[in-house]
C-alpha cells in the first residue's frame, strides 16, 4: 500500500512538474527552423515511440522466495534444482530463492520468518499443512494469484479437500490416497494370488491367517498386515484412512468431534484383532513398515500412494515385487480412504510477486514436468483433468487405480495434528496397552473435547 502511495504522488508531481515547464515557465525565444528541419520534426513527431515503461516493467527482476523441505533430500533434489534453472532459464527475469529446512521443521521456519517481517512466497508441502499456514494469515486464497479459467482443470473434489470453508488454500501437484500395498513373492509363497487382491478387511484376514506363517530367508517372522499406530500425525491421517474404510468419520462437516458412529468403533476393533493375532508390528511409523516390506518382511500395509519412494532405495529390486490394491471395505463402508496429497501454498506479495509466482505454478504443475515424476519416483495420481492418463505406464500404481476418486474430505481444523495424536494413542492404547476398545474410545473422547474447546 505504501509503495501504491508513493507511485501515486510520484506521478502527481511529474504531473504538476510537467505543467508547470509548459505554462509557468519562462517563455523561450522562438528558435527560426528551415524546411528541411521541420520536416524532420513532423517525422520524428509521427513515428512511433516504444513504450520504454512497460518494456522496463516487463524485464523487472523478481525474486521468489520458495520454500521447499524436499531440496534438502536426496530422492527429491534433483527434481526441484531441474525446475528452478529451467524455469529461470524460460524467465530471465525472475529467480527462485530456496528456503529450505528438514520436512518437520519447514512450517515453523516459513512461520519464524512471517514473525520477523520476512514473508516467503511459495511453500511446498503436505495437505495437512493447508489449515496451520492459512489460519496464520500466511497463505492467501489460492484464487487470489491464479486464473478460474486455470483452476477448473482441477478436479472439484480434489479442489474441495484442499479448501476451508469452500475457499481454496492450496493447490496440488498430484493426489495420493492411502492405497494397499503387497509383496506378491510373498503371496506366491503362501498360495495366494497377487493379482487377485483381498478387497474386504474379512478376505484379508483369510489371507494373513496363510501369510503370517511365513518366515523370511533368515528365519525371521513375516507379518501379514501393517497399520501405522506411532505417535506422529502422519499416523493419525492413516488411521482416519481406516476409520473411512469402514463408513465412519472422525469429525463432523462443521470440525466437530463426531466418533460416536459404527464405523469408528469398527476400525479400532479390527486394529485390536490384528494385533491380538500378532499380524500388525505394533507402534510402527510408516516408515518403519516401508524398511519391512523393503526387506520382505512385511506382506501387506497401508501406506500413501508415494510411499514406494521410502521402499525402493531400501531394496533396489523390491520393484520387481511390488503391486498395489484399493483401501479395503470393511462393515457397511465402501472403502474410501483420506486424500493426501503434495501441494503448493500461496503468499500475496504484491503483484509482481504474485505474478512471477503465477507464472511458476503454472511451470510446475505439467504432464512434461510430472509424469516420469508420478509414475517412477513419487507415485501419485493426477490432479488435473488434462493429466488424467500421466500414470498409465505405471505398473504399481495400477492396481490401486481409482482409489483417487473413491476418497473423503476430512474437515480442516487448526487442531488437526494434535487430533491425529489422540487417535495414534488410543491405537496404542488397544494394542500395547491390552485396553477395551469403548473404554480407549471413551478416553479419546475426553482427550479431543479438550483440545477442540
Amino acid at each position: 500500500m505504501k509503495k501504491r502511495r508513493w507511485m501515486a504522488l510520484a506521478l502527481a508531481c511529474t504531473m504538476i512538474f510537467t505543467a508547470g515547464c509548459q505554462k509557468g515557465g519562462k517563455e523561450t525565444a522562438e528558435v527560426p527552423v528551415n524546411k528541411e528541419t521541420k520536416e524532420s520534426q513532423a517525422e520524428t513527431a509521427n513515428t512511433e515511440v516504444p513504450n520504454t515503461e512497460n518494456t522496463k516493467s516487463q524485464e523487472e527482476s523478481v525474486t521468489i522466495k520458495f520454500a521447499n523441505y524436499a531440496v534438502l533430500e536426496e530422492g527429491n533434489s534433483a527434481f526441484w534444482e531441474k525446475i528452478k534453472t529451467d524455469f529461470e532459464a524460460e524467465n530471465p527475469n525472475i529467480t527462485i530463492e530456496w528456503i529450505t529446512a528438514p520436512f518437520g521443521e519447514m512450517v515453523q521456519q516459513v512461520i519464524n520468518m512471517a514473525g520477523g517481517g520476512e514473508y516467503v512466497d511459495l511453500i511446498f508441502g503436505e495437505l495437512d499443512w493447508t489449515p496451520t499456514l492459512a489460519d496464520s494469515g500466511i497463505a492467501c486464497p489460492v484464487s487470489d494469484i491464479m486464473s478460474a479459467e486455470y483452476l477448473a482443470d482441477f478436479y472439484p473434489n480434489v479442489l474441495e479437500a484442499h479448501s476451508i470453508d469452500h475457499v481454496l488454500y492450496s493447490l496440488p501437484l498430484y493426489v495420493g490416497p492411502y492405497i494397499l500395498y503387497i509383496n506378491k513373492d510373498l503371496f506366491e509363497q503362501a498360495g495366494l494370488d497377487a493379482s487377485n487382491p483381498p478387497t474386504t478387511y474379512d478376505e484379508m484376514l483369510k489371507c494373513a491367517e496363510k501369510l503370517s506363517e511365513l518366515k523370511d530367508a533368515d528365519g525371521n517372522q513375516v507379518y501379514a498386515f501393517g497399520q501405522t499406530t506411532a505417535s506422529v500425525p502422519v499416523s493419525g491421517a492413516s488411521l482416519t484412512s481406516m476409520v473411512f474404510n469402514f463408513g465412519g468419520q472422525v469429525l463432523d462437516e462443521n470440525g466437530k468431534l463426531s466418533c460416536d458412529n459404527e464405523g469408528f468403533k469398527q476400525a479400532f476393533e479390527m486394529l485390536k484383532l490384528l494385533d491380538e493375532k500378532g499380524y500388525n508390528p505394533q507402534n510402527a511409523k510408516l516408515k518403519d513398515l516401508r524398511n519391512l516390506f523393503a526387506l520382505g518382511r512385511l506382506a501387506m500395509y497401508y501406506d500413501q500412494s508415494w510411499g514406494f519412494a521410502g521402499i525402493k532405495p531400501i531394496n533396489p529390486e523390491s520393484e520387481a515385487f511390488t503391486v498395489t490394491a484399493k483401501p479395503l471395505k470393511g462393515g457397511s463402508g465402501t472403502g474410501q480412504s483420506i486424500l493426501q496429497s503434495h501441494c503448493l501454498m500461496m503468499v500475496d506479495n504484491g503483484e509482481a510477486r504474485k505474478k512471477a509466482v503465477e507464472k511458476l505454478v503454472e511451470y510446475i504443475i505439467t504432464n512434461d514436468n510430472l509424469s516420469y515424476r508420478m509414475s517412477n519416483e513419487t507415485l501419485a495420481y493426477p490432479a488435473k483433468k488434462s493429466m488424467e492418463h500421466a500414470v498409465d505406464g505405471s505398473l504399481i500404481l495400477k492396481g490401486a487405480a481409482g482409489s483417487e476418486a473413491n476418497t473423503k474430505t476430512q474437515v480442516f481444523i487448526p487442531q488437526n495434528s494434535d487430533l491425529n495424536l489422540e487417535l495414534c494413542a488410543l491405537a496404542q492404547a488397544v494394542t500395547v496397552g491390552k485396553t477395551d476398545v469403548d473404554k480407549a474410545i471413551a478416553d479419546f473422547k475426553k482427550a479431543a473435547e479438550m483440545i477442540l474447546d
